[in-house]
């Protein structure tokens, strides 16, 4: 008992632990390595052109269209409220995919997962509002290790369970909405920031000269004088501006801030070290996650799920796990980034490049497999080397308003790819078609 007062009475343990309990339990889903054999099998009995064309789209959309102005709400409302409404997000996407049937419903899961994806960023943000700057790296660590460690467990668990245990997909969402349950009530639990990284700055409060002329003369002693309803009046107009200064204060305050954040954005830009390795981060994360989002789609091509065994959770488990490793690398490798950092930008890329194009030609699972390892742990390698290249020069402030700007521009990236190559109203190609654009946006990336 008096270890749990001492938590709760530290300045940084409590929201940490919270918010890591949030972060373990939000991304325990077993059942998200197994998404597309679920939606093509007797559960829902989607066709793989359903799921490909018209489903997965959705979600690129619905990101798209909610990032931005769901990275200015986060902030002007510190954090928390984004945190529930993400945890709330995941209860109703998971709740559509336990019980909704159709290519509609399916559709309108995949736009509250985009929600989910959308609303992430407020899990990063909110620590930085609630800690000192002393415990930034500390804290930072174990919210990124804790949702690797669930990502890692999950996938593991989900493997288990539909190999030995031969579990159907269905309860493997149910545990999935579980712990999401779990991730929702410890949201509640997160302390209030009382600051915000834009918005709501520290900030030495203004007393206004009018008022404080007002305090001073109603607490002078009169002498000889009878209150008038002339001055009643004034009192009451008095007050009444006393209560709207602040508000036109504060509208006057966020105006100046999505000024200063323009103005921000475009000096940050002005250099072309930064210049470079954002624009590698845009092409880069926009093939990634082109990749990420229909890579199952291409292992249910290879084998379909009907007649081979699967084996997506391990995959994505050990996927994680060199991605992990080869992340941390980063941090102890004693090797001068900037003098090296674009070598091995040309040579990871190449190695993405060389890994899609054996995915795009091989017909073998296990190749696919393979290959899939080692473009997300190349992918990680870089994306860390891009961020510490990005964020060492520049301010809490500016890293953030540049992460959130890379990512728009690689979610419009891949909108576009989206909208002509995948969408049934554009291209609609087929899966071992669609890898190639992402081929050819790595290397021009480097």
């Amino acid at each position: 008992m008096a270890c749990w007062k001492e938590i709760r009475s530290s300045s940084w343990i409590y929201p940490t632990l919270v918010l890591c309990v949030y972060g373990f339990f939000s991304m325990m889903r077993p059942s998200e390595p197994f998404l597309t054999p679920y939606l093509t099998g007797p559960d829902k009995n989607l066709t793989i052109d359903e799921v490909t064309n018209q489903v997965f789209p959705v979600w690129t959309y619905s990101y798209l269209v909610l990032l931005f102005p769901v990275f200015l709400i986060t902030d002007y409302m510190r954090y928390k409220p984004i945190i529930i409404l993400q945890g709330l997000s995941f209860i109703i996407t998971w709740l559509m995919l336990l019980f909704a049937q159709g290519v509609l419903a399916m559709q309108l899961m995949e736009f509250f997962y985009g929600m989910v994806t959308a609303t992430e960023v407020a899990y990063y943000a909110y620590i930085y509002s609630v800690v000192s700057a002393d415990h930034y790296q500390k804290v930072t660590s174990y919210c990124r290790s804790i949702t690797l460690v669930a990502t890692t467990v999950a996938a593991v668990l989900g493997q288990l369970l539909v190999s030995l245990a031969e579990l159907s997909y269905f309860y493997l969402n149910a545990i999935s909405l579980a712990s999401l349950s779990l991730a929702f009530l410890a949201s509640f639990f997160l302390p209030m920031p009382k600051k915000s990284m834009f918005f709501h700055k520290d900030r030495i409060p203004e007393t206004p000269q009018g008022t404080m002329g007002q305090e001073t003369m109603s607490n002078a002693p009169s002498i000889n004088k009878q209150p008038s309803y002339q001055e009643d009046k004034d009192a009451v107009k008095s007050s009444v501006i006393s209560r709207t200064l602040p508000e036109c204060q504060s509208d006057k305050h966020q105006r100046h801030m999505l000024v200063q954040l323009c103005k921000d954005l475009k000096e940050c830009y002005c250099t072309k070290k930064l210049l470079y390795w954002s624009l590698w981060w845009a092409l880069a994360t926009a093939g990634y996650n082109q990749i990420v989002n229909y890579i199952q789609v291409l292992w249910d091509n290879r084998a379909p799920s009907q007649n081979y065994h699967v084996y997506n959770g391990a995959v994505e488990a050990a996927a994680t796990f060199l991605s992990s490793v080869t992340s941390m690398a980063v941090g102890y490798v004693k090797i001068n980034w900037d003098v090296s950092g674009e070598l091995a930008l040309g040579i990871f890329s190449a190695l993405d490049a060389g890994s899609l194009f054996l995915m795009h030609f091989t017909a073998n699972i296990w190749a696919c497999y393979a290959s899939y390892l080692v473009f997300k742990s190349c992918y990680m390698l870089l994306i860390t080397i891009a961020t510490f290249q990005i964020a060492v020069n520049l301010s809490m402030e500016r890293y953030a308003l540049m992460f959130g700007f890379n990512n728009f521009v690689a979610l419009v990236i891949q909108t576009i790819i989206t909208v002509v190559v995948v969408d049934s109203r554009g291209l609609g190609l087929k899966i071992v078609t669609q890898a190639l654009p992402a081929i050819f946006e790595t290397p021009l990336s480097s």
